[in-house]
């Protein structure tokens, strides 16, 4: 295989805040109800440390509470995205078809890579035809370290990659590009930090930008 593309998910193609508050919101009420939480839900916080494991999420958001309650919290969450996403309340960024449909006409691989997990990554693949243009998504959980590096190098030993880009927003993206010798193509959306992007090589403030910079890449 000669050219390829690895995107991350969350913050990437999928614009996560769509539907990030509301079920964060929902998993704090459930745990309010259970009579193990009072006070406000940590939006600002989780929007911080974006793109980290799910267990790091929990253990920041939870600190206090147990390993049992972070594990059910975690599943209740994604139970409550994938609703989310199935009834349309999520949304791709602008292009996100458009710029896969158009990379892979001009015979670039096309993979997914995601501190998301695996149910959750499959819904939103499933709802919006992913798959057209995808040739495999990939979960973090797939990979017994939980480091996005291994994850992507992972993708490269599977299908013989030998240059590739990985597209991403936050700093474990760009470092996976960075540990595999690929290029590291930030981008300037959402939850993507200043500091963090500085170490791209490239960064996109459209997914459109893609067409013009990848020739000469």
């Amino acid at each position: 295989m000669n050219q390829a593309l690895i995107f991350d998910m969350d913050g990437t193609l999928f614009q996560t805040n769509e539907i990030l508050e509301i079920s964060l919101e929902d998993t704090f009420h459930h745990l309010s109800l259970m009579g193990k939480w009072e006070g406000v839900t940590f939006i600002d916080t989780y929007r911080e440390i974006m793109g980290v494991p799910l267990p790091e999420v929990w253990e920041t958001l939870l600190p206090n509470h147990s390993i049992e309650i972070r594990e059910q919290m975690n599943v209740y969450f994604q139970e409550s995205l994938i609703q989310n996403i199935n009834n349309g309340k999520g949304a791709l960024y602008p292009n996100v078809k458009y710029i896969l449909k158009y990379l892979k006409e001009n015979n670039y691989s096309i993979f997914i890579a995601s501190n998301g997990l695996t149910e959750y990554l499959k819904s939103i693949v499933r709802y919006y035809h992913l798959d057209h243009w995808v040739s495999e998504t990939f979960s973090i959980e797939q990979i017994d370290s939980l480091d996005k590096s291994d994850l992507v190098q992972s993708i490269i030993n599977k299908y013989d990659i030998i240059q590739a880009a990985v597209v991403g927003d936050r700093l474990s993206d760009i470092q996976a590009a960075k540990d595999n010798n690929l290029i590291a193509i930030g981008c300037n959306f959402d939850f993507a930090k200043e500091d963090e992007l500085l170490h791209a090589d490239y960064v996109l403030n459209d997914l459109m930008e893609l067409q013009d910079l990848l020739p000469n890449s």
